[in-house]
């Protein structure tokens, strides 16, 4: 095995989008659960947070069986596509939206429930609707917290290995990612290039966090 830039490309690229995508998402899904009490709120929050628990193995499985080829909407992709999302660097961003979306949507949620009230109350008095005041009030006053979720979320989705090895494979130069590489590497005794990933994976995550802690919260 050969060092390469590709797995370190590719993780970027992967836990970038997936990111983008699971925090739109989580912005919509976290407004819309915290505006009111919500019948089932328990149940749909419980099915959000399940990624954070569950096994990988039983992530990717669960993938599989949704997108594979023998379901009906891995039958459509494919027939809108020509081809099958398994084993493609857009299964990878898939499994890593799944595991990054629960620590972008706590996060963000948390963000939501801190601003005032009457901040929101007065905003609405004013004629402000829902979205308007999400935008313009929600989201500012939050940003600590969406910057928060969008770091974990991103260092989640990087270092995602087990639902990515089974849903997107490791194939060098088409879907192997750091984690990927790493598992690689120490399989076929490259123990220096293993150190390499490993390296840049544990530098690049030191500094978002570190960026994260030296921010001072919203006042």
């Amino acid at each position: 095995m050969q060092w390469s830039w590709h797995p370190v490309q590719l993780s970027f690229y992967v836990a970038t989008t997936a990111t983008i995508l699971a925090f739109l998402l989580a912005v919509v899904l976290a407004f819309w659960m915290v505006r009111k009490d919500r019948k089932g709120k328990a149940i749909v929050e419980t099915i959000f947070f399940l990624p954070l628990v569950l096994p990988p193995t039983v992530i990717g499985f669960f993938l599989i069986i949704v997108f594979g080829r023998n379901s009906w909407v891995g039958q459509v992709i494919e027939t809108l596509t020509g081809g099958s999302l398994l084993f493609t660097s857009t299964a990878a961003i898939i499994a890593a939206l799944v595991v990054a979306f629960p620590l972008i949507y706590q996060s963000i949620k948390t963000g939501f429930l801190s601003v005032d009230p009457n901040i929101i109350g007065a905003a609405k008095v004013d004629g402000a609707n829902d979205w308007s005041t999400l935008i313009r009030i929600i989201l500012p006053l939050s940003s600590r917290s969406l910057v928060t979720g969008l770091v974990l979320g991103f260092t989640r989705g990087f270092g995602e290995f087990g639902a990515t090895l089974m849903f997107a494979g490791n194939i060098p130069g088409k879907t192997q990612t750091v984690p990927t590489a790493i598992y690689l590497a120490i399989e076929t005794g490259a123990t220096s290039i293993a150190w390499y990933y490993v390296l840049v994976s544990i530098s690049f995550s030191f500094v978002l966090l570190f960026i994260i802690n030296r921010m001072k919260p919203n006042q």
